[in-house]
Protein backbone atom coordinates (compact mmCIF):
# COMPACT_ATOMS: atom_id res chain seq x y z
CA UNK A 1 0.00 0.00 0.00
CA UNK A 2 1.13 3.52 -0.79
CA UNK A 3 1.09 6.40 1.70
CA UNK A 4 1.68 10.13 1.43
CA UNK A 5 4.60 11.09 3.65
CA UNK A 6 7.27 13.66 4.34
CA UNK A 7 10.55 11.92 3.48
CA UNK A 8 14.27 12.39 3.03
CA UNK A 9 16.19 11.02 0.04
CA UNK A 10 19.58 12.06 1.43
CA UNK A 11 21.01 13.30 4.73
CA UNK A 12 21.34 17.00 5.35
CA UNK A 13 19.71 20.22 6.53
CA UNK A 14 15.96 20.87 6.75
CA UNK A 15 16.04 21.50 2.99
CA UNK A 16 16.24 17.74 2.33
CA UNK A 17 12.70 17.26 3.68
CA UNK A 18 10.22 16.66 0.86
CA UNK A 19 6.73 15.35 0.29
CA UNK A 20 6.45 12.02 -1.48
CA UNK A 21 4.63 8.72 -1.85
CA UNK A 22 6.11 5.61 -0.22
CA UNK A 23 5.05 2.00 -0.65
CA UNK A 24 4.77 0.37 2.78
CA UNK A 25 5.81 -3.27 3.34
CA UNK A 26 3.21 -6.05 3.44
CA UNK A 27 1.34 -6.18 6.74
CA UNK A 28 2.83 -8.90 8.99
CA UNK A 29 0.58 -11.33 10.88
CA UNK A 30 1.22 -9.55 14.19
CA UNK A 31 0.99 -6.01 12.79
CA UNK A 32 -1.71 -3.42 12.26
CA UNK A 33 -2.05 -0.60 9.75
CA UNK A 34 -2.81 2.72 11.46
CA UNK A 35 -4.42 5.66 9.70
CA UNK A 36 -2.59 8.47 11.42
CA UNK A 37 -4.25 11.45 13.04
CA UNK A 38 -1.07 12.91 14.57
CA UNK A 39 2.62 12.31 15.14
CA UNK A 40 5.22 14.34 17.03
CA UNK A 41 8.74 15.66 16.71
CA UNK A 42 11.65 14.41 18.81
CA UNK A 43 15.26 15.68 18.63
CA UNK A 44 16.35 12.27 17.34
CA UNK A 45 14.35 12.99 14.17
CA UNK A 46 16.55 15.85 13.02
CA UNK A 47 19.72 14.17 14.30
CA UNK A 48 18.88 11.24 12.03
CA UNK A 49 17.99 13.63 9.19
CA UNK A 50 21.44 15.22 9.51
CA UNK A 51 23.10 11.80 9.23
CA UNK A 52 24.41 11.41 12.78
CA UNK A 53 22.83 7.98 13.22
CA UNK A 54 23.64 6.37 9.89
CA UNK A 55 26.14 3.95 11.43
CA UNK A 56 23.44 2.72 13.79
CA UNK A 57 20.68 2.65 11.16
CA UNK A 58 22.14 1.85 7.76
CA UNK A 59 18.91 2.34 5.81
CA UNK A 60 18.22 2.83 2.13
CA UNK A 61 16.30 5.90 1.01
CA UNK A 62 13.62 7.15 1.01
CA UNK A 63 13.40 7.36 4.81
CA UNK A 64 10.24 8.47 6.60
CA UNK A 65 11.28 10.04 9.92
CA UNK A 66 9.21 9.98 13.11
CA UNK A 67 8.57 7.52 15.93
CA UNK A 68 5.28 8.54 17.52
CA UNK A 69 1.80 7.78 16.25
CA UNK A 70 -1.80 8.29 17.30
CA UNK A 71 -4.58 7.19 15.01
CA UNK A 72 -7.19 4.62 14.06
CA UNK A 73 -6.55 0.99 13.09
CA UNK A 74 -7.40 0.50 9.41
CA UNK A 75 -6.38 -3.16 8.98
CA UNK A 76 -5.09 -5.99 11.17
CA UNK A 77 -2.71 -8.87 10.47
CA UNK A 78 -3.96 -12.46 10.45
CA UNK A 79 -2.71 -13.33 13.97
CA UNK A 80 -3.76 -10.10 15.75
CA UNK A 81 -6.16 -10.95 18.58
CA UNK A 82 -6.54 -7.94 20.89
CA UNK A 83 -7.07 -5.19 18.33
CA UNK A 84 -9.56 -4.54 15.57
CA UNK A 85 -10.35 -2.08 12.81
CA UNK A 86 -11.65 1.21 14.19
CA UNK A 87 -9.72 1.04 17.50
CA UNK A 88 -8.15 4.35 18.51
CA UNK A 89 -4.53 3.69 19.47
CA UNK A 90 -1.14 5.28 20.05
CA UNK A 91 2.35 3.80 19.92
CA UNK A 92 6.09 4.17 19.62
CA UNK A 93 6.59 1.79 16.66
CA UNK A 94 9.74 -0.21 15.97
CA UNK A 95 12.64 1.81 14.60
CA UNK A 96 12.55 1.30 10.82
CA UNK A 97 12.90 3.52 7.77
CA UNK A 98 9.09 3.57 7.54
CA UNK A 99 8.49 6.17 10.25
CA UNK A 100 5.43 8.15 11.23
CA UNK A 101 5.59 11.42 9.23
CA UNK A 102 2.97 9.78 7.04
CA UNK A 103 -0.76 9.28 6.58
CA UNK A 104 -0.41 5.55 7.28
CA UNK A 105 2.08 3.55 9.31
CA UNK A 106 2.55 -0.07 10.37
CA UNK A 107 2.81 -0.98 14.07
CA UNK A 108 3.58 -4.33 15.76
CA UNK A 109 0.56 -5.32 17.86
CA UNK A 110 2.55 -5.68 21.13
CA UNK A 111 3.62 -2.02 20.92
CA UNK A 112 0.09 -0.60 20.78
CA UNK A 113 -1.80 1.08 23.60
CA UNK A 114 -5.43 2.18 23.64
CA UNK A 115 -5.83 5.94 23.29
CA UNK A 116 -7.61 7.33 26.37
CA UNK A 117 -11.04 8.61 25.36
CA UNK A 118 -10.58 11.87 27.29
CA UNK A 119 -7.53 13.11 25.38
CA UNK A 120 -7.06 14.27 21.79
CA UNK A 121 -5.05 12.47 19.13
CA UNK A 122 -2.55 15.36 19.33
CA UNK A 123 -2.10 14.84 23.08
CA UNK A 124 -1.74 11.07 22.56
CA UNK A 125 0.82 11.48 19.77
CA UNK A 126 2.97 13.60 22.07
CA UNK A 127 3.42 10.78 24.58
CA UNK A 128 5.13 7.62 23.29
CA UNK A 129 8.82 8.38 22.77
CA UNK A 130 9.15 11.18 25.33
CA UNK A 131 6.84 9.58 27.90
CA UNK A 132 8.50 6.17 27.67
CA UNK A 133 11.96 7.77 27.84
CA UNK A 134 10.94 9.56 31.04
CA UNK A 135 9.37 6.40 32.51
CA UNK A 136 12.29 4.11 31.69
CA UNK A 137 14.87 6.69 32.79
CA UNK A 138 13.21 7.25 36.16
CA UNK A 139 12.13 3.71 37.03
CA UNK A 140 13.68 0.94 34.89
CA UNK A 141 17.16 2.50 35.02
CA UNK A 142 16.96 5.14 37.77
CA UNK A 143 15.06 2.98 40.32
CA UNK A 144 13.35 6.08 41.71
CA UNK A 145 11.57 5.48 45.02
CA UNK A 146 9.06 7.40 47.08
CA UNK A 147 10.67 10.13 49.19
CA UNK A 148 13.80 10.44 47.05
CA UNK A 149 15.05 13.69 45.54
CA UNK A 150 15.19 13.87 41.75
CA UNK A 151 16.61 16.58 39.48
CA UNK A 152 15.07 16.72 35.99
CA UNK A 153 17.08 18.86 33.57
CA UNK A 154 15.20 20.89 30.95
CA UNK A 155 11.86 20.40 32.64
CA UNK A 156 9.88 22.27 29.99
CA UNK A 157 10.99 19.95 27.17
CA UNK A 158 9.16 16.87 25.94
CA UNK A 159 10.85 14.32 28.21
CA UNK A 160 11.02 16.82 31.09
CA UNK A 161 7.29 17.58 31.29
CA UNK A 162 6.45 13.87 31.56
CA UNK A 163 9.34 13.13 33.94
CA UNK A 164 8.22 15.81 36.41
CA UNK A 165 4.70 14.39 36.51
CA UNK A 166 5.82 10.76 36.77
CA UNK A 167 8.35 11.51 39.52
CA UNK A 168 5.77 13.48 41.50
CA UNK A 169 3.20 10.71 41.08
CA UNK A 170 5.81 8.27 42.47
CA UNK A 171 6.19 10.41 45.61
CA UNK A 172 9.56 12.00 44.86
CA UNK A 173 10.68 15.57 45.67
CA UNK A 174 11.20 17.14 42.25
CA UNK A 175 13.74 19.80 41.29
CA UNK A 176 13.92 20.97 37.70
CA UNK A 177 15.71 23.56 35.55
CA UNK A 178 13.90 25.89 33.14
CA UNK A 179 13.81 29.50 32.00
CA UNK A 180 11.69 31.87 34.07
CA UNK A 181 8.78 31.96 31.63
CA UNK A 182 8.12 28.23 32.15
CA UNK A 183 8.30 28.14 35.96
CA UNK A 184 4.56 28.46 36.53
CA UNK A 185 3.80 25.65 34.07
CA UNK A 186 6.31 23.30 35.70
CA UNK A 187 5.00 24.01 39.20
CA UNK A 188 1.52 23.18 37.91
CA UNK A 189 2.90 19.81 36.72
CA UNK A 190 4.23 19.05 40.21
CA UNK A 191 7.77 20.46 40.35
CA UNK A 192 8.65 21.36 43.96
CA UNK A 193 11.50 23.70 43.07
CA UNK A 194 12.22 25.26 39.67
CA UNK A 195 15.71 26.70 39.03
CA UNK A 196 16.25 29.38 36.39
CA UNK A 197 19.32 28.03 34.58
CA UNK A 198 19.94 31.45 33.02
CA UNK A 199 20.57 33.17 36.35
CA UNK A 200 21.44 30.33 38.73
CA UNK A 201 23.92 27.45 38.72
CA UNK A 202 21.87 24.46 39.86
CA UNK A 203 24.88 23.28 41.89
CA UNK A 204 24.39 26.27 44.19
CA UNK A 205 20.80 25.26 44.96
CA UNK A 206 20.67 21.46 45.17
CA UNK A 207 22.78 18.75 46.75
CA UNK A 208 22.46 15.13 47.88
CA UNK A 209 20.28 14.29 44.89
CA UNK A 210 19.30 10.62 44.61
CA UNK A 211 18.61 10.68 40.86
CA UNK A 212 19.47 13.07 38.03
CA UNK A 213 17.63 12.63 34.71
CA UNK A 214 19.84 14.30 32.11
CA UNK A 215 18.38 15.36 28.77
CA UNK A 216 21.09 17.91 28.00
CA UNK A 217 24.45 16.14 27.91
CA UNK A 218 27.73 18.10 27.74
CA UNK A 219 28.56 20.47 30.57
CA UNK A 220 25.20 20.02 32.30
CA UNK A 221 25.79 16.27 32.49
CA UNK A 222 29.32 16.79 33.85
CA UNK A 223 28.19 19.33 36.46
CA UNK A 224 25.45 16.96 37.62
CA UNK A 225 28.07 14.76 39.29
CA UNK A 226 28.58 17.56 41.83
CA UNK A 227 25.02 17.31 43.18
CA UNK A 228 24.70 13.53 43.39
CA UNK A 229 24.49 11.87 46.78
CA UNK A 230 27.77 10.06 47.41
CA UNK A 231 27.71 6.24 47.37
CA UNK A 232 24.07 5.96 46.26
CA UNK A 233 23.30 8.66 43.66
CA UNK A 234 22.30 7.76 40.11
CA UNK A 235 22.72 9.74 36.91
CA UNK A 236 20.69 8.56 33.93
CA UNK A 237 21.31 10.33 30.62
CA UNK A 238 19.40 10.13 27.36
CA UNK A 239 22.35 11.84 25.66
CA UNK A 240 25.39 9.61 25.66
CA UNK A 241 27.33 7.60 28.20
CA UNK A 242 28.37 9.65 31.28
CA UNK A 243 31.97 9.59 32.57
CA UNK A 244 32.49 6.23 34.31
CA UNK A 245 35.81 7.30 35.87
CA UNK A 246 34.15 10.27 37.52
CA UNK A 247 31.40 7.95 38.73
CA UNK A 248 33.95 5.65 40.39
CA UNK A 249 35.50 8.60 42.25
CA UNK A 250 32.17 9.43 43.84
CA UNK A 251 30.90 5.84 43.98
CA UNK A 252 27.72 6.65 42.06
CA UNK A 253 25.89 4.79 39.31
CA UNK A 254 25.74 6.43 35.87
CA UNK A 255 24.47 5.21 32.52
CA UNK A 256 23.34 6.36 29.12
CA UNK A 257 20.06 4.85 27.96
CA UNK A 258 18.35 4.13 24.66
CA UNK A 259 14.57 3.84 24.62
CA UNK A 260 12.94 0.42 24.28
CA UNK A 261 9.49 0.57 22.63
CA UNK A 262 7.04 -0.98 25.12
CA UNK A 263 3.28 -1.38 24.68
CA UNK A 264 2.60 -2.44 28.29
CA UNK A 265 4.42 0.57 29.74
CA UNK A 266 2.62 2.84 27.29
CA UNK A 267 -0.66 1.40 28.58
CA UNK A 268 0.41 2.41 32.12
CA UNK A 269 0.93 5.95 30.86
CA UNK A 270 -2.49 5.76 29.18
CA UNK A 271 -4.03 4.89 32.55
CA UNK A 272 -2.40 7.95 34.15
CA UNK A 273 -3.66 10.15 31.31
CA UNK A 274 -7.16 8.68 31.62
CA UNK A 275 -7.13 9.33 35.38
CA UNK A 276 -5.86 12.91 34.81
CA UNK A 277 -2.74 12.17 36.86
CA UNK A 278 -0.61 13.11 33.86
CA UNK A 279 -1.15 15.34 30.86
CA UNK A 280 0.55 16.16 27.60
CA UNK A 281 1.84 19.67 27.06
CA UNK A 282 1.45 20.32 23.33
CA UNK A 283 3.33 23.54 22.68
CA UNK A 284 2.85 23.81 18.90
CA UNK A 285 1.19 21.98 16.03
CA UNK A 286 2.08 21.93 12.34
CA UNK A 287 0.53 20.22 9.28
CA UNK A 288 2.00 17.16 7.52
CA UNK A 289 3.53 19.12 4.64
CA UNK A 290 7.09 19.83 3.60
CA UNK A 291 6.83 23.35 5.04
CA UNK A 292 5.05 22.16 8.19
CA UNK A 293 7.73 19.61 9.05
CA UNK A 294 10.48 22.09 8.08
CA UNK A 295 9.07 24.64 10.54
CA UNK A 296 8.60 21.97 13.22
CA UNK A 297 12.23 20.85 12.93
CA UNK A 298 13.38 24.49 13.04
CA UNK A 299 11.52 24.98 16.31
CA UNK A 300 12.82 21.72 17.80
CA UNK A 301 16.39 22.66 16.89
CA UNK A 302 16.20 25.83 19.01
CA UNK A 303 16.02 23.60 22.15
CA UNK A 304 13.50 26.11 23.52
CA UNK A 305 10.22 24.52 22.48
CA UNK A 306 7.80 24.08 25.37
CA UNK A 307 6.39 20.57 25.74
CA UNK A 308 5.90 18.66 22.51
CA UNK A 309 5.72 19.72 18.87
CA UNK A 310 2.95 17.82 17.10
CA UNK A 311 2.26 17.18 13.40
CA UNK A 312 -1.39 16.74 12.41
CA UNK A 313 -2.74 14.88 9.39
CA UNK A 314 -6.22 16.41 8.99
Amino acid sequence: METRAVIINKYGSKDVLEEGKVTLPELGEHQVLVREKATSINPIDWKLREGYLQQMFDWEFPIILGWDVAGVIEAVGSAVKDWQEGDEVFARPETTRFGTYAEYTIVDDHLLAKKPANISFEEAAAVPLAGLTAYQGLFDHGHLKEGEKVLVHAGAGGVGTYAIQLAKEAGAYVYTTASEKNHELLRSLGADEVIDYRTTDFRDVVQDIDLVLDTMGGEVQLNSFDVLKENSGRLISVLGEPDQEKAKEKNVEVKGIWLQPEGKQLSKLADLLQAKKMKSIVGSTFPLTQQGVYDAHALSETHHAVGKIVITMD
